[in-house]
Formats: structure tokens, sequence, C-alpha cells
């Protein structure tokens, strides 16, 4: 049976103070199936498809040993900000902003605090989940830029790609785009559309570290990889598309395990002088006691598990 775990996390991130997932057992080794409680049962099928291919098959082989990191700040105060910079060796931090309407100003201090602690060389980037419209985002943007003394992206500003390219046409910053990669059902009209100069990929609402070769192929865009709030479980897939990947021009988001108050192994893939290693497979979880989630929900993610695989099977039914 799968394990099902509930981890408190450090700092409240995305509206959630408890990450909870299950993990996947099977003749290649282990995955991680953990799509946010408030995903439907289609968002949910690629989380699940890339479990089962880290457990029943494996992954590509890497082109790259090790790739580099960049830290995770999420909606703290500046000192807290600093800290969590400074305290990670990374040279790179991404931000998180716009968690709330009228957040800017506190948001212009936290990237100033960042780039205090990154020194002038350091690379700062923001991610806005979508929660901007167009005029606003202009304005965030400029802001922020001077703020962090040129920042190196803003992550998904706005949310529909018409609404990025307007963006885009106006302001100097490069512009990321995440969900809108994962939401659109061709990756290069992302491109086409003119709406990102990056493409951010995430391989478990991708469906997996093949499919998500293939999407960066598809759309034609430098790419970043990052984390989807994992652990080191789901996490070592997330590094093994980033050493799959033919160019690795950015740092990638493989910061969050510093969110986790714990793991489900005794050593998590945390970065290193702000390096993380390409794993062949996932860690074996050897903490699957001590995370364990309660009866209810482990019943409400098994559950779901069974739900979403049903219609994983009718999908290759169909196909077939």
């Amino acid at each position: 049976m799968p394990d099902v775990y509930s981890i408190a996390l450090t700092t409240r991130f995305r509206g959630i103070d408890v990450r909870e997932g299950l993990l996947l057992e099977g003749p290649a080794g282990w995955g991680e199936f953990c799509p946010f409680t408030e995903y439907d049962d289609e968002t949910a099928e690629p989380w699940l498809a890339a479990g089962i291919e880290a457990a029943e098959r494996g992954w590509p082989e890497p082109v790259r040993d090790r790739v580099p990191v960049n830290c995770i700040v999420p909606v703290v105060d500046p000192e807290r900000a600093k800290r969590m910079v400074l305290d990670s060796g990374c040279t790179t931090a991404k931000v998180k902003v716009a968690d709330e309407p009228g957040s800017l100003p506190a948001d212009v201090e936290r990237v100033a605090a960042v780039r205090d602690a990154l020194g002038p060389h350091g690379a700062v980037r923001v991610d806005v989940n979508g929660n901007w419209g167009v005029d606003e985002a202009v304005d965030g943007i400029r802001a922020l830029d001077r703020a962090a003394a040129g920042l190196q992206y803003v992550e998904q500003p706005c949310a529909t790609l018409d609404e990025l390219a307007a963006v885009r046409k106006r302001v100097d910053v490069l512009i990321a785009a995440d969900e809108s990669i994962r939401r659109a059902e061709d990756p290069l009209r992302v491109a086409l559309a003119g709406a990102a100069d990056i493409a951010v990929l995430k391989c478990a609402p991708l469906g997996g570290v093949r499919r998500a070769l293939e999407v960066a192929e598809a759309c034609k865009l430098p790419c970043v990889v990052s984390s989807a709030l994992q652990t080191s479980v789901g996490l070592a897939g997330e590094l093994a598309l980033a050493g799959a990947l033919p160019e690795l021009p950015y740092a990638c988001g493989f910061g969050t395990g510093a969110l986790l108050s714990t793991d489900v192994v005794e050593l998590p893939l945390l970065p290193t002088a702000g390096w993380l290693p390409v794993p062949r497979r996932a860690p074996e979880p050897t903490l699957r006691r001590e995370v364990a989630a309660d009866p209810g929900r482990e019943k409400w993610w098994l559950e779901r598990l069974d739900r979403v695989r049903r219609r994983l099977e009718h999908q290759l039914q169909d196909a077939g």
C-alpha cells in the first residue's frame, strides 16, 4: 500500500501550512504523487503519471552530474528574507511576491533585502503566480526591478498568454511562463504568441521527465526547471529532468526543501553551496512512519489515487 505523508511547513507557502502526498514503490524505485489538494482529478493525472514513471520505468540518462540551484524566499519580512538567502549558500534567489492585493511596498522591501544579501553579482528573480493584471504588472515589475538593481526575470506576472504578451511589450525585464506552459495544449503557442522569453518546467505537473523533455523541445524557449514543493522523492524527478535537458542556462528552482519541517528521507536533497547532484533514481524513503498522515487523510489520498489511476488507465485504453 502507498505511504501517505503529512509534513508541516516552516513558513506558510502557496496558502498552505502542511504538505501532503503519497509515495509509490515499483521495480525502478520510488515515485511521488502530490498534486495540491485543491486540484481536481483531471489536473492530478500528470502528477500520477510522473510518479509512476519514476517508480516503474525510471528516467533517461543525464547529460550533467549536478545542477545550480536558487534559494526560495517566501512572503516573509526583509530581515528573515535576508537571513534565508545567506543561510542557503545560493547565488540566485527566487522571491515570492504579489501574495495579496496591495503587497507591492512590502514586496519591494523584501526584494531589496534579497539583493543586499546576494551582493551585486547574485541573480534575483521574482514569482507572481499570475496574480497581476497588465497595468499592475508593468508598474510592479518596474518597481521590483529597481529594488533588485536588475531582475533576472519575472515569473508568470499575469494569468493569460495575451496578458503576458502585453506586459512583455512594455517592460525590459525577461518574462518567464510557468502555469501558461502547463495549461497550453500546444506549448509552442507560448513562444509564438510572444508571451515569454523563458519556459519554467516542472516534471510532476507535466507528466514525467520524458513528457517534460518533449515540452521543452516543443516550446522552443530557454528553460528553467523548478520543483513543486515535493519531498526529496519527488524532487529527484525534477533533478532528473534538469540533468537530462540538452541546455540548462539558468539555476533551477530546487530550494523548496528548506520550506519542509522534515522530509521522508534522513538526508534530504538540499543544495550545498548552490548546487545539487543529479540522481539516477529517487532516494528510498526511510522516515515514512515519522511523517505518516492521520487515518482520515490517508483515506482521502488513497481514494484520490484510485480515482486518478482509473482515469489514466482509461486514457491508455482509449489510446490503444
